[in-house]
């Protein structure tokens, strides 16, 4: 494990960390009886952990650009900024409403959405079957809708 993460994040005391956090979110499985590949399991948690690393990371450094500090200063008409407020709510409400599915649910719709998986290729990452994780992308697309729909 340890090996799979120092290759991800190439900091060694971040790996540390980060397999810490690994094991603590496979310690909070409440029916590991029901993972039938603990391995795929494993490396499945281990990658979403490298993927929030590496978000978080991302939005550790501000970048400040003087010319398009003037620019705007001087026409102010001319900044998009609602847009950009506009889809930053939106990135917080969905944020929200993930945080409210149930973990595996998540773990599949962000397998299958976000990582790009096949149905298959996320059934093996997480010890399902291709019917569970089918029913399981289904379920949370709805919830989703629900909860962003009443905001």
């Amino acid at each position: 494990m340890r090996r799979y993460l120092v290759r991800r994040v190439s900091q060694e005391h971040d790996a540390d960390d980060l397999a810490q956090e690994v094991f603590a979110r496979l310690l909070r499985v409440q029916n590991a009886e029901l993972i039938r590949d603990p391995l795929a399991y494993l490396l499945g948690i281990a990658t979403h952990v490298v993927r929030e690393f590496w978000q978080r990371r991302r939005h550790e450094y501000v970048v400040f650009d003087s010319d398009v500090t003037d620019e705007l200063c001087e026409s102010p008409g001319n900044c998009s900024a609602p847009g950009h407020a506009d889809q930053l709510e939106l990135q917080n409400r969905l944020d929200a409403a993930l945080s409210q599915l149930p973990v595996t649910h998540r773990l599949v719709l962000l397998l299958v959405k976000r990582d790009g998986l096949s149905y298959a290729e996320a059934a093996r990452a997480a010890g399902l079957s291709v019917h569970t994780i089918e029913k399981y992308v289904v379920e949370a697309r709805a919830r989703l809708r629900v909860m962003l729909s009443d905001n």
